[in-house]
C-alpha cells in the first residue's frame, strides 16, 4: 500500500509525459478506447466523491466533540480569507505587470478552430445519489449531531462506513488515476486544442503560473511559521497531490491523493480527513487568482476601464459563487462566468475568451488549490493541538 502512494508521483509524471509523446500518432481506434475508459472513470468519481465526504467528514467530526464547531468555522474562514487574500494578490499582480507586458497585443484572439477530439464508444451514466454541496450539509449536521451523542449506533456505522470508503480509495481510485490522466494528456495531444490556446496567451500563462508559485511558497511559509515546520520540506511532501491535480483537473477526484500526503506531513488523522474534502470544495485560492489575472488581462487587452472596488466586490462575490462549482475540470468557471457577466460586463465574446484562457492552464489552478489545502490543514494541525485528544 505503500509502496503505490510513494510510486504515484512516478505514475503521474509517466502518465503525463507518454499521453503527451503518444497523442499524435496513436491510433483513433485506441485511442477511443482510453476514451471509453475515462468516460466510465469520471462517472465512477461524480458517484464516489458525495460518499467519501460523508465517509470522512462524519465520522471526523463526531471525533472531535465540542471542537468541532470550532473547527468548522476555523477551516472555512481560513478557506475563504486565502481565496479573497489570492483574488487581492492577483489584481496588485496584473495590473503592476500586464500592462506594460500587453502593450502591443491587438484584441483580437482567433479561437474559430474547432478541434477534432477521441469520443469513446460508449457511455455508461450512473449518477451520483446526491449533490457535493447536500453532501457537505449532510456532513456537518449529522456529524455534529454525533459529537454530542456517545456510544451511538450511527456512530458505529459511520466508523464502518469510513473503513469502506478508505479501501476503495487505496484500492480502486489510486490504482485507476495514472490511467485515467494519461488519458486525459492524450487526448489534449491528439487535439491540438491547448497548444493553440497557449501560444497565443503565452506571456499571461507564465506570470500566472510564476504567481501561483510565489502563493504557494507563501501559503507554506505562513503554515510553517505557525505549525515551525520547513515550508520546503511540506511543499516536496505535497508534489504528488500537485501533480495529481494537474493531471485529474479537479480538486475533489485529487481528495484521497492530497489526504495521503497532508497525513505524511505530520497531520492528524481527524484533521485531514476532516480538512481536505472540506477545503476541495471552499478553498480555491489557485482558481481565484487565475480568473482575476485572466479577466485584467482581458480587459486590459479590451480597453475596459477596470476600478478597484468593482473588482474588490467581485472577488468577495467570486469567493462564495465558486464553491457551488462541481469538481470537475473547468468547473470554477462555469460557476464564475455568470459573476465575470454581470458585474464585470463582459459579452459573449469577452466569456469565450475567458473560458478558453481559463481552460488551457486549468491545471495549474487546481494544482494550487490542492497544495494549498495541505498548508491550510497544518495550520488546523496546530491550532486544534491541544483540543483534539
Amino acid at each position: 500500500m505503500h509502496k503505490l502512494k510513494d510510486n504515484l508521483l512516478v505514475k503521474v509524471i509517466l502518465a503525463i509525459v507518454l499521453g503527451i509523446v503518444l497523442g499524435g500518432i496513436i491510433p483513433e481506434a485506441v485511442g477511443r478506447i482510453f476514451m471509453t475508459f475515462n468516460d466510465f472513470f469520471s462517472e465512477l468519481l461524480n458517484f464516489l466523491i458525495p460518499l467519501i465526504i460523508v465517509g470522512l467528514i462524519v465520522p471526523s467530526i463526531g471525533r472531535l466533540g465540542q471542537t468541532a464547531g470550532k473547527l468548522l468555522l476555523a477551516t472555512v474562514l481560513i478557506a475563504y480569507g486565502s481565496t479573497i487574500f489570492s483574488g487581492l494578490l492577483g489584481y496588485s499582480a496584473s495590473m503592476s505587470i500586464f500592462p506594460q507586458l500587453l502593450e502591443h497585443q491587438t484584441g483580437q484572439i482567433n479561437l474559430a478552430e474547432k478541434a477534432k477530439e477521441f469520443t469513446p464508444y460508449f457511455s455508461i451514466e450512473f449518477p451520483p445519489l446526491f449533490d457535493v454541496m447536500p453532501a457537505l450539509v449532510f456532513s456537518f449536521l449529522f456529524g455534529i449531531g454525533l459529537s454530542r451523542l456517545k456510544d451511538s449506533t450511527f456512530g458505529k456505522f459511520a466508523d464502518d462506513f469510513e473503513e469502506i470508503i478508505t479501501y476503495l480509495i487505496q484500492n480502486l481510485i489510486i490504482p485507476l488515476l495514472p490511467i485515467f490522466i494519461f488519458g486525459i494528456f492524450l487526448n489534449m495531444s491528439y487535439s491540438g486544442q491547448v497548444v493553440t490556446i497557449m501560444n497565443v496567451f503565452l506571456k499571461i500563462i507564465g506570470v500566472i503560473f510564476v504567481l501561483h508559485v510565489f502563493l504557494l511558497v507563501l501559503q507554506f511559509t505562513i503554515a510553517g511559521i505557525i505549525a515551525k515546520k520547513n515550508p520546503f520540506t511540506m511543499l516536496k511532501l505535497m508534489l504528488p497531490a500537485y501533480f495529481t491535480a494537474l493531471g485529474t483537473q479537479s480538486s475533489a477526484a485529487t481528495i484521497p491523493v492530497t489526504i495521503a500526503q497532508v497525513k505524511k506531513i505530520g497531520v492528524r488523522d481527524e484533521i485531514a480527513n476532516f480538512a481536505v474534502p472540506l477545503c476541495a470544495t471552499i478553498h480555491l485560492s489557485g482558481s481565484m487568482l487565475k480568473i482575476v489575472c485572466c479577466c485584467i488581462a482581458l480587459m486590459l487587452i479590451q480597453g475596459m476601464e477596470i476600478d478597484f472596488v468593482q473588482f474588490l466586490g467581485f472577488i468577495m462575490m467570486l469567493g462564495i459563487a465558486m464553491v457551488a462549482a462541481p469538481g470537475v475540470p473547468g468547473g470554477a468557471i462555469m460557476a464564475a462566468i455568470g459573476i465575470i457577466a454581470s458585474m464585470l460586463g463582459f459579452n459573449a465574446e469577452n466569456q469565450a475568451l475567458m473560458i478558453a484562457l481559463y481552460i488551457a492552464m486549468d491545471s495549474f489552478g487546481t494544482a494550487g488549490n490542492v497544495t494549498g489545502d495541505g498548508a491550510i490543514a497544518v495550520t488546523l494541525n496546530k491550532f486544534f493541538k491541544k483540543e483534539v485528544q
